[in-house]
């Protein structure tokens, strides 16, 4: 899991923003809006770094609609990290 936690951080320190939704979950809030108001700004080569105690499958298909890919890290049972990058 030593690269996995390399690549996380590596990709947390390089994010454009960086988001972590787990505070969010953990009170019951739905980070949604965030995410897609977090999206909004990213321009193309821009990062988008999420962090959620799931993988966020969902979003996957909601932000490759608006033309980002994505890599996914899973550093810990209750820690995934995903970075969004706009082409």
């Amino acid at each position: 899991m030593t690269q996995v936690n390399d690549d996380a951080t590596a990709w947390k320190n390089a994010a454009t923003t960086y988001l972590d939704v787990r505070p969010a979950l953990e009170r019951g809030d739905e980070p949604f809006e965030a995410i897609m108001g977090a999206a909004a700004t990213i321009q193309p080569g821009e990062t988008l770094v999420i962090v959620a105690p799931f993988e966020p499958a969902p979003l996957y298909g909601a932000l490759g609609a608006q033309g980002f890919a994505h890599a996914t890290q899973r550093v810990a049972g209750d820690e995934w990290v995903v970075r969004f990058t706009r082409a």
